[in-house]
């Protein structure tokens, strides 16, 4: 006995019967039975305009969505109360003269750019002996131990400081190096402390001190270097504590003789990632900050910038690696330095943080002392009222409101959006939805299934035919005198 055939698959809906039943508008007035009609041929027309205005628009939509735009909203935020910034601040001369020895000046006299015979009269200017008769330089300098020595004191230059009307003094401000040498930053938040906050707006609720720059002090200028200063002052930065100073480059200048008064207003940016934005989200690949910056990461590649040019670092860069010599900053890492801040814009590129803080500020500024207070700041300072008038400034600093900026970065066409369009334009010109879709997918599956199991099914009904043809049974049975049949014998010859 032969197996019994596979069951024929079921034919699918003629093209007519799906047309008419689909719900994709205007193929039930296309696909009509009997011949080619004018009414047919309007509809079919009608069809194909909108199918094609619909793909258009579907392709503007997608390039539109591969633009990835954005949008930035700013809005301002009240809030009952705001940490207070780091301050940071820097006296313009970077080395103390009366903290000045000959063996100082043997090894330093590239970067102060004083000649080897302008010794004696540079050390004169210093008001020191100028006998070297029994000097000897040591065999060895220490930079950072003669910029430690050399810099101004936090204590010797604040004369009085308040926070929010309450006393605060030297032990409030902590000491980082800069460019311009020691430094000193107030509300840090390193050690341990509290970060500071403010419950007002305005002059008095914030940070006010009254700075001693010290003038009597300034190195005498001998010749241009990149040591050299010509102004008096300090440089102040407003930064958020997450991030290092950066005063050389974004400070701003306070001079003596005034009272300056500093109005700030916290912003916070938000920024989008790629594709819709350029800022960095991932986290900071160095091994001297954790918290990614643009401070942050300049400072990470000038510090590796120089250790692979010079081999040594600068006094205010981080790390344990060494610290050059007087020789190394004036033919190498003042140079390198220079050129990389000046004019190599490919070696440092630090991408913007996708959230950070910035203060915005306004300065504004009267004279200090005036004639009414001059003797009495000279009798309290035990100073003459000259100097008062070179030396003595008082900063302000405070928030000009309790509110922030807040600047965020959107997506401006997600892909919801997306969604959304070509689902209404879909629906505006040929009415279709998702399952619209599905059901032209299903009919062209069904077509696609029938046509692939009729095939199978011929090819094997072909084969089996041509198997019967080729194959013989001879029978013969024998049958004894009685009429019993004893036995059939059957022969299939192979072909």
């Amino acid at each position: 006995m032969g197996s019994p055939e596979e069951k024929a698959p079921r034919p699918p809906s003629d093209i007519t019967v799906f047309g008419a039943n689909c719900t994709l508008h205007g193929l039930s007035h296309i696909f009509l039975p009997g011949g080619v009609s004018f009414r047919r041929l309007l509809w079919a027309a009608a069809f194909s305009a909108s199918l094609s205005i619909f793909l258009l628009q579907v392709a503007d939509r997608v390039i539109e969505y591969c633009k990835y735009p954005h949008v930035t909203l700013l809005d301002e935020m009240d809030s009952p109360v705001m940490y207070f910034p780091a301050i940071t601040l820097c006296n313009y001369n970077s080395f103390r003269k009366s903290q000045i020895r000959r063996n100082d000046i043997f090894w330093m006299a590239g970067l102060l750019g004083v000649e080897q015979s302008d010794f004696d009269d540079f050390m004169a200017a210093l008001g020191q002996p100028t006998d070297n008769s029994k000097f000897f330089p040591s065999k060895t300098f220490n930079m950072l131990e003669f910029v430690q020595r050399t810099s101004h004191n936090i204590e010797e230059m604040l004369l009085d400081c308040k926070y929010r009307g309450k006393d605060c003094g030297s032990e409030n401000f902590t000491t980082i190096y800069t460019r311009y040498g020691k430094c000193y930053t107030f509300n840090s938040g390193l050690d341990g402390n509290p970060l500071l906050t403010t419950l007002k707006g305005g002059t008095g609720n914030g940070l006010e001190i009254m700075l001693d720059i010290q003038q009597d002090e300034y190195l005498p200028v001998w010749g241009e270097t990149d040591e050299t200063s010509y102004e008096a002052g300090i440089k102040v930065q407003i930064h958020s504590q997450d991030e290092p100073p950066f005063i050389d480059q974004l400070g701003f200048g306070v001079a003596p003789g005034f009272q300056t008064f500093v109005s700030c207003q916290q912003q916070l940016l938000q920024y989008l990632p790629p594709p819709w934005g350029d800022c960095k989200s991932s986290a900071m690949d160095s091994e001297f900050f954790s918290t990614y910056s643009i401070t942050a990461c300049r400072i990470d590649c000038e510090t590796r910038y120089l250790l692979e040019n010079c081999n040594c670092r600068m006094v205010h860069m981080p790390g344990t690696a060494t610290v050059c010599t007087p020789e190394q900053y004036k033919d190498c890492a003042d140079p390198a330095l220079d050129f990389l801040v000046e004019k190599d814009n490919d070696y440092c590129v630090c991408q913007t943080p996708c959230n950070m803080t910035r203060y915005g500020k306004e300065l504004s500024m009267v004279r200090i002392p005036s004639k009414a207070s001059a003797k009495y700041l000279a009798k309290k300072f035990n100073r003459t009222e000259q100097y008062i008038g070179e030396n003595i400034l008082v900063l302000d600093i405070f928030f000009e409101a309790l509110n922030y900026e807040k600047i965020e970065q959107k997506k401006a066409y997600e892909i919801a959006g997306l969604l959304g369009d070509i689902g209404g334009q879909m629906g505006l010109f040929i009415g279709a939805s998702v399952l619209t879709i599905l059901e032209i997918f299903d009919y062209l599956y069904e077509v696609k299934h029938y046509i692939s199991s009729d095939t199978n099914t011929h090819t094997h009904t072909h084969t089996h035919t041509h198997t019967h043809t080729h194959t013989h049974t001879h029978t013969n049975t024998f049958i004894n005198g009685r009429g019993r049949t004893l036995g059939t014998l059957r022969w299939n010859p192979t072909w």
